[in-house]
């Protein structure tokens, strides 16, 4: 079955929450088969989600306080049938460094058409990671057809 990995900078605000979301849409879809996880390009190994991200999931019915912070790496690529980048500097960073990998990368916002970083709410407010939180869902949800489409290996070159 498919695997979706997802990456953001420390693993503990973004991709955590994305992670948690997209496993519950392919639960939902009864894709109960399908891989979802996370890494960071600069994580501190073993760190836990930030506290407002694993409030604002538990608001949701998404536990997600066993998450541990993992780096990106070229054996987690090499797993992966799609990396959603969460910033335009993770997919850039992963192109050049692990370039066999290229085809498999993708911003997340390009899953909506568009291209752009998701702000990262690290140390801020609740509100902060509640309109990350927004954004993220609502990305997942207009994209999940196309995510879907891109992780069976449909992906159209250079795209």
């Amino acid at each position: 079955m498919p695997h979706v990995l997802i990456v953001c900078t420390a693993n503990i605000c973004r991709s955590p929450v994305a992670e948690a979301i997209l496993r519950e849409q392919f639960q939902a879809n009864a894709m109960g088969g399908w891989t979802v996880s996370s890494a960071g390009t600069w994580a501190v190994a073993s760190g836990q989600a930030a506290d407002n991200s694993r409030i604002l999931m538990a608001e949701r019915g998404l536990d997600i306080s066993g998450h541990r912070a993992k780096m990106v790496d070229a054996a987690a690529l090499a797993r992966a049938d799609l990396v959603l980048c969460l910033g335009k500097g993770h997919a850039e960073a992963l192109r050049v460094e692990f370039p066999l990998e290229t085809g498999k990368i993708y911003l997340l916002s390009k899953m909506i058409d568009k291209s752009y970083t998701i702000a990262d709410p690290y140390g801020q407010d609740i509100d902060s990671y509640r309109e990350m939180v927004k954004e993220v869902s609502a990305i997942l949800d207009e994209g999940f057809a196309r995510i879907v489409f891109l992780a069976e290996g449909k992906a159209v070159p250079g795209d």
